[in-house]
């Protein structure tokens, strides 16, 4: 994301960031859930979106190839 747009995230983001982030909500509620430190769900949590975003970029891109 740009730290220099104003309001809401999501008003900026694309489809796959958007989808990105549902999970990125979900597994952060499972953590909590489960009870992991803030500082552990962070750590947690960048690792699966950057893993989710990872795959979601090579998808499009093996699509533009086909």
């Amino acid at each position: 994301m740009n730290p220099d747009l104003n309001g809401n995230m999501r008003d900026h983001a694309n489809v796959h960031q958007l989808f990105c982030l549902a999970n990125l909500e979900s597994m952060n509620a499972h953590f909590i859930e489960q009870g992991l430190p803030s500082s552990e769900r962070l750590l947690k949590l960048n690792e699966l979106a950057r893993r989710q975003m990872k795959v979601l970029l090579k998808s499009l891109s093996d699509k533009k190839l086909d």
